[in-house]
Parts: C-alpha cells; sequence; structure tokens
C-alpha cells in the first residue's frame, strides 16, 4: 500500500470485503512491477491515497459476486488495467482501452463509487481497480479475461499490461506493417514488447534506443535488428538503413515521457512517419516541443496510445497463444522475482534500469489448484 506521494511501499493486513455484482474475488499467482506504479509514488499520476498499487496480475477466481456469469469459481484469469463494458460507444467499434468505464480507473473506487478495501479506519483505492499488490483482491468481471486452463499464470500476469501494451502500440497504434522500418525508444516492459510487436508485424528493421547496455543486450535477444545509446545514435542508423527515408514508426516508451522528447522522435520518421506515445508524461505538463512545418509538409503524425489501443478480451488470448506457438518470448521479459515485502527493492532495481520486468511471485509455479 501507498499511504502518501513520495512514500515507501508498505505491506499490511487489510480488510476486504467480499465481490458485490458484478465483481470477482480474485486469488493471485504473480503481479508485474510496472512503471505506472512508480508514478503513483512520483505524483506524475495524481490519486487519491491510500492506495493499494499493481494492475498486472494473473490468478484464479475463488468468488463470483451477483449477477456474474462470464467466469466461474477455479477459472484462471488475467486481470486488464482498463475495463471493457462490452456497451459503450467506444466498446462497440472494438476501443475497448477507451471504454467509459475506464475513465475513473486511477481514482481508487470501484465502479460503484464505494471501496472494497479497508485499513487503519480508512477506504483504499485499488489501482486500476485492481491492486494486484496482494494475493486477494475484489475486480469488477469487466475487468478480467479468462483464459486457457494450463496456461502458466505467472507468465500469464505480464500481458495485464506491459506485454500487451507495447505489443500493440507497434501493432495497433503504429500500424506497423512487413518490409516497415520502426524505433522503438526506451527498452523496460513496455519498449520490449513493442520490439516484438514490431517484429511478429514482420519490420525488416527493428531499431532499440536505450542507455543502458544490458536492456540493449535483452533488445536483441528480442528480436531488434540495431541498437542504440540515444536518439542522436539512433538517426543515422536508422538514416543508413532506410536510405534517407527514415522510420515508419517511432515508439517513444521511456519511463516518464516529456515534451522535449517529441521533436527529435518526429525527427526519426519520414513522410507519412507515425510517432506514438506510449510513455505516460507528467499531469502538469502541458507544453511539447515540435516542428509544425515538419509536421504538416510532410504529413507526419503524433498518436497517443493507452494499452496499446488493444482489445484485452480478443488480444489477451492471442498473444497467449503466440507465445505457444513460440512467437512471443514471456520467461525472458521477467529478469528477477521478488517476495511481496521486497516491492520496494524491485521499484529500485527498476529506478537502476537493472529490470526489464520484475514479477511478485504469491504462489509457486507448479502449485496444484
Amino acid at each position: 500500500m501507498l499511504w502518501e506521494q513520495g512514500g515507501k511501499w508498505e505491506v499490511e493486513e487489510v480488510e476486504l470485503d467480499p465481490p458485490g455484482p458484478g465483481e470477482v474475488l480474485v486469488e493471485l499467482t504473480a503481479s508485474g512491477l510496472c512503471h505506472s506504479d512508480e508514478h503513483l509514488v512520483t505524483g506524475d499520476l495524481p490519486v487519491a491515497y491510500p492506495m493499494v498499487g499493481g494492475h498486472e496480475g494473473a490468478g484464479r477466481v475463488r468468488e463470483v459476486g451477483p449477477g456474474v456469469t462470464e467466469v466461474a469459481v477455479g477459472d484462471p484469469v488475467v486481470m486488464t488495467f482498463l475495463p471493457s463494458c462490452g456497451r459503450c460507444s467506444y466498446c462497440v467499434r472494438g476501443m475497448t482501452s477507451l471504454c467509459d468505464d475506464g475513465a475513473g480507473a486511477t481514482l481508487g473506487p470501484q465502479l460503484d463509487g464505494t471501496y472494497r478495501v479497508h485499513a487503519r479506519g480508512e477506504d483504499v483505492g485499488q489501482m486500476c481497480l485492481l491492486g494486484t499488490f496482494a494475493q486477494h483482491t475484489v475486480v469488477p468481471v469487466k475487468s478480467v479475461v479468462k483464459i486457457d486452463e494450463g496456461f502458466p499464470l505467472d507468465l500469464a500476469a505480464l500481458v495485464g499490461c506491459g506485454v500487451t501494451t507495447g505489443f500493440g502500440s507497434a501493432v495497433r497504434t503504429a500500424d506497423l506493417r512487413a518490409g516497415d522500418a520502426a524505433v522503438v525508444i526506451g527498452i523496460g516492459g513496455i519498449g520490449a514488447n513493442a520490439i516484438q510487436g514490431a517484429v511478429n508485424a514482420g519490420c525488416r528493421y527493428v531499431v532499440a534506443v536505450d542507455p543502458v547496455e544490458f536492456k540493449r543486450e535483452k533488445a536483441i535477444e528480442l528480436g531488434a535488428t540495431h541498437v542504440a545509446s540515444s536518439i542522436d545514435e539512433a538517426w543515422p542508423i536508422i538514416s543508413e538503413l532506410t536510405r534517407g527515408q527514415l522510420a515508419d514508426a517511432a515508439i517513444l516508451t521511456t519511463g516518464v515521457a516529456d515534451g522535449d522528447d517529441l521533436q527529435p522522435a518526429l525527427q526519426l520518421v519520414g513522410k507519412r512517419g507515425r510517432v506514438v506515445v506510449t510513455a505516460l508524461g507528467k499531469a502538469e505538463q502541458e507544453t511539447a516541443s515540435l516542428s509544425l512545418l515538419e509536421l504538416t509538409l510532410y504529413e507526419k503524425q503524433i498518436r497517443g496510445a493507452l494499452f496499446g489501443s488493444s482489445n484485452g478480451r480478443h488480444d489477451v488470448p492471442r498473444l497467449l497463444e503466440l507465445h505457444n506457438l513460440g512467437r512471443l518470448k514471456l520467461r525472458e521479459l521477467i529478469t528477477k522475482e521478488y517476495t511481496l515485502d521486497q516491492v520496494n527493492e524491485g521499484y529500485e532495481d527498476m529506478r537502476a534500469g537493472r529490470n526489464i520486468r520484475g514479477l511478485i511471485r504469491f504462489r509457486p509455479a507448479e502449485e496444484p489448484t
């Protein structure tokens, strides 16, 4: 739990209400340590405290609330950090990442405005309605996707956010296609999977940009064709590879997006090139630097990406199937595993650039269910 901006994650016992209508109780196997929860600590993402962190997890349904028919007790599920109602204007057009129910996902309470977690006499919010930094959590059934029996739940947890967001940023938001050239800026839990998305899309060149040598080495392992330590270093590489036409898309997946990042990224792409901004910027930043002349004359585009413009109910099972077919690496993304009381150590490793993805494990992988 996080009690205040700038504080440390604290592990303590809480009271957990049973699931209400349209909700389920999930026992988690594992939770990923995503950078988005770091935004709660720094205040880049404004929230009400206290808050149970975590929004990337998988486990089994242990109890269902009234009216729930989509899943049953014992079902293995991945929790997605954005709910999907299936009925709003965006959902019915296939844009479930923009579901109206997701509008208040980071505010803390559940969809009905009440809380399921309580501690020290206070109501406690859940990050993205989930709060996966807990072995048990109550979440909307709109936020879970049933998956095939037998798939390792520790690996499935990663698809709740990082894998789907990164992969979708390349395949859906950037609309990369066979023969394209792509640049991915920032190789963490999101950027690593943007590389995998670009590879699966059939890109002929994938240039990974990161100042950390370990991450550049991991990028090659995941399919990048070239690496660079900075955008300045990446420009001559992509220019030479494409005979001056530059990239079809540049995907910004740094830890924190900055307004000054846009122009350098824009210069990496050629005519009709897309700059995809997946990284979160600070809430108070309202300015960005870019050449409007370049934007217009070369018809370049800047696109925001939430959850990689993905449809969780469709994409999560497909991504797991790609893993089964050997076309998507998941185990290789996990740099180190932690116990729940090592959560602060996990985030220190992330800040220091030592992790692609840290994973909190609640249950042994081979434990029978």
